[in-house]
């Protein structure tokens, strides 16, 4: 049973569609708290007012396997980001605004249309600056039929006190661990205090679901599943990221390990980032992770990295 169910039964659910609400006034929806009227339709750092912006829904087969599974993760994909990455695969939808304003109402039907396909789950990428948008149209969903766990498929940079909105409420987190830099992450993604913000993010997250707990058909059914990108020149700090999730998240936690990076959009700017990650690069990520300790590593290699 997807976890929501027992608060919209209980009535509570309710009370945190209204306390996520509130956050849009002076909008405190995410850390850069802009401070801007969203329900007003001002616009902040993330480029979003009153309405959520979808780019697209579909069945997903290329997330991990325990989300994707035969059917597919029922994927979301909102419009813009908190976040500035300047090497984004997605920049068009992420940066560039590609998508359509949405009501509470056609959020509800996308996410209803998903399950109808046979989806696994509902995938909620790049969610955190639209979470009340996402809670009006969960309560209407789920008056309408809807029962598939969710998943917050988010970068990482989320406000704990929002976070804590989600309890009872999210089955499945799926956050970045981009940086363990601070420079790095202000130069590459525009945000300040990303390490400090990101790592008191996933304690919250862990909290609430534990580590990743799948059915007896591998599917993932609740807890936490990291990612972390590895990018060329040990940007970004993998060492300090895996030594982090062993010692203060789980040994035990599910880590997908990523080497799809590839230049694009403002990176072939910027010289370190110009070529894609090397093969070795890769593999010694790897090997840091195993020397953390972790134990459950999804470490899909593909063909975009470099041999040498």
């Amino acid at each position: 049973m997807a976890a929501y169910l027992e608060l919209y039964y209980s009535g509570k659910l309710a009370e945190r569609v209204k306390a996520a609400g509130v956050l849009l006034e002076n909008c405190q929806v995410c850390p850069r708290h802009c401070g801007i009227n969203r329900l007003a339709d001002e616009a902040g750092q993330c480029h979003t007012g009153k309405l959520a912006i979808v780019s697209s829904y579909v069945p997903h087969f290329g997330e991990e396997a325990p989300l994707v599974g035969n059917l597919g993760s029922g994927t979301i994909f909102f419009t813009n980001c908190n976040l500035k990455c300047l090497f984004c695969q997605n920049y068009t939808i992420s940066q560039l605004g590609d998508g359509t304003e949405a009501s509470k109402e056609e959020l509800a039907k996308m996410m209803l249309a998903l399950q109808a396909r046979g989806c696994h789950n509902i995938n909620l990428v790049s969610p955190t600056h639209v979470i009340p948008q996402i809670l009006e149209a969960l309560e209407i969903a789920i008056n309408l039929g809807l029962r598939l766990p969710l998943v917050y498929n988010s970068g990482g940079y989320d406000a704990v006190k929002t976070l804590e909105i989600l309890d009872g409420i999210v089955d499945i987190y799926m956050p970045d661990m981009k940086y363990s830099n601070e420079k790095t992450a202000e130069e590459l993604s525009g945000i300040k205090n990303y390490p400090s913000i990101n790592r008191a993010a996933l304690k919250e997250m862990h909290r609430q679901v534990g580590d990743l707990q799948m059915d007896e058909d591998g599917i993932a059914v609740r807890g936490l599943l990291i990612r972390h990108l590895v990018l060329p020149h040990e940007l970004a700090g993998t060492k300090e990221i895996m030594k982090f999730i062993a010692e203060e998240i789980s040994q035990n936690s599910y880590v997908n390990v990523m080497a799809q990076y590839h230049p694009c959009y403002k990176a072939l700017h910027i010289p370190q980032l110009t070529k894609p990650l090397l093969r070795q690069e890769f593999l010694e990520a790897i090997e840091l992770a195993k020397r953390s300790g972790l134990n459950r590593l999804d470490r899909l290699y593909p063909v975009t990295a470099r041999a040498i």
